[in-house]
């Protein structure tokens, strides 16, 4: 028997309908807010080989990785530290490559995320991926400001990823791979 699954739908003035797993494996389901019930059902059915795979492949993960030490508050406020210092200048240098502008850079200590961007254009990232390798870290900051131009993950989006950071598959393999085992090193 199929364990059930557990989602958490979300709603906002979107257009589209999204899934979402986190690294803490929560599904999460966004969708325009006046979407059908039994539309948001097929939707997840649907998908839902695909949302079974990802969940395995993230236990697996997590199986397999060993649990690195959890960061003191101190660490995570040098990393925080750091990534003020570091962020801002890689922001400014990719974000004309992109073609847009951007607002206030803000570094948090996430368990899920690492970086966001809001309608405004402020950007969000992740204190722990100054543990991460520059590339990455430079992939992080292109998919974001991207996210300026397309608030989405649609193939045109991905196209402008490229455009700018040609390598970036081989950046988001990384965090797929050893991202997890970052996360979990956060305290708390």
């Amino acid at each position: 028997m199929e364990e059930k699954l557990y989602i958490t739908v979300i709603r906002s003035r979107r257009k589209t309908m999204a899934l979402e797993i986190t690294r803490d494996r929560k599904v999460l389901v966004r969708i325009p807010m006046g979407a059908p019930h039994r539309e948001v059902e097929a939707f997840v059915r649907s998908r839902e080989d695909w949302i079974r795979k990802t969940l395995l492949r993230l236990e697996m993960q997590e199986a397999a990785e060993p649990a690195g030490e959890q960061l003191s508050m101190e660490e995570i406020r040098d990393l925080a530290s750091r990534a003020l210092e570091w962020f801002p200048g890689r922001v400014a240098f990719y974000a004309p490559l992109v073609g847009v502008s951007y607002g206030r850079i803000t570094v948090r200590n996430q368990k899920t995320r690492w970086g966001s961007c809001s309608g405004a254009g402020n950007l969000n990232f992740n204190c722990l991926l100054m543990l991460a390798p520059e590339e990455v870290r430079d992939y992080v900051i292109v998919h974001e400001l991207c996210h300026r131009l397309e608030m989405n993950h649609s193939a045109r989006f991905w196209r402008e990823v490229g455009r700018v950071l040609p390598d970036w598959k081989e950046w988001k393999k990384w965090l797929t791979e050893h991202g997890t085992a970052l996360m979990r090193r956060m305290t708390g």
